[in-house]
């Protein structure tokens, strides 16, 4: 069972813009290798495991993977 607190893990300070590391961290959001991208692939794996227990860790892999999500858009 999972508990939504609305605070981050780690908190995220951005003390000054920085425009080549703002379009990496862009990238981490939805590019080829982003958060997104990864997380819908767990979760659609997650759908086709046959395995229960298999079933249930890539579940929360993927859940895990749409923290890392929250935490890049906040960043963005």
């Amino acid at each position: 069972m999972w508990n939504y607190e609305k605070r981050l893990q780690y908190p995220v300070n951005i003390t000054q813009p920085n425009a080549k590391i703002a379009q990496y961290i862009m990238s981490q959001y939805g590019g080829p290798d982003g958060e997104i991208g990864a997380s819908m692939r767990y979760l659609s794996q997650r759908f086709t495991m046959p395995n229960r227990m298999a079933a249930a860790v890539l579940n929360d892999v993927a859940t895990e993977e749409l923290a890392h999500l929250e935490m890049v858009s906040t960043i963005v």
